[in-house]
């Protein structure tokens, strides 16, 4: 789903600001809602969310505010009804930890980089 700016909004290089999107979801236990940038607006602007995906949680009830941020050089004017996100919605599994020893792995501990190009 696009998400639309309910305001206008001039994004200055490199500084992050919130723009309205005047809607409020319920979404039920088991559920979230992810916020993503759009392709068309990074790759034409240098538009982006730096949380990106942004995650709503099911006891959220607030309006959804979407991050911007412009990497570009110059001012970036965001105005009422531009799309500036998407949103999909998905079902997560909650999980519970257990403490205990790790298991070996053919990557172990190895980081950043390891596992290849």
């Amino acid at each position: 789903m696009d998400l639309r700016a309910r305001e206008d909004v001039t994004l200055q290089p490199g500084v992050p600001a919130t723009v309205s999107t005047g809607l409020a979801i319920e979404l039920p236990p088991g559920w979230e809602a992810q916020i993503r940038p759009r392709s068309g607006l990074a790759l034409n602007h240098a538009i982006t969310l730096p949380n990106s995906p942004a995650t709503i949680d099911p006891g959220y009830r607030g309006e959804i505010r979407v991050i911007l941020l412009n990497l570009g050089s110059q001012p970036y004017q965001v105005r009422r009804g531009d799309r500036i996100a998407q949103m999909v919605v998905a079902r997560y599994e909650p999980v519970e930890w257990e403490e205990g020893e790790l298991g070996d792995s053919r990557r172990g501990t190895s980081g950043f980089g390891s596992s290849g190009r």
